[in-house]
């Protein structure tokens, strides 16, 4: 395994433990004057999500089957 995949597995498990905002569920606090903390929280948290997939495709994909795939492999 390489050492970026283990990164990107323990921030993939951070996130999934993150996505369960338990602590938000009760608040009637809002941000800016009229944003459900909840809504703004998962808002914030698509925003890092996607970065953090971007990065990983950036990363990790794997070019090399790509390649194969289209029959470049020479």
């Amino acid at each position: 395994m390489k050492k970026h995949s283990l990164v990107f597995l323990i921030v993939f498990v951070l996130l999934a433990i993150l996505h369960q905002d338990a602590w938000n569920w009760d608040s009637a606090s809002l941000v800016f004057g009229f944003l459900p903390v909840g809504l703004a929280y998962h808002a914030l948290y698509s925003l890092v999500a996607a970065t953090f997939w971007a990065i990983v495709i950036k990363v990790a994909w794997p070019h090399h089957l790509e390649e194969w795939a289209e029959g470049n492999d020479q």
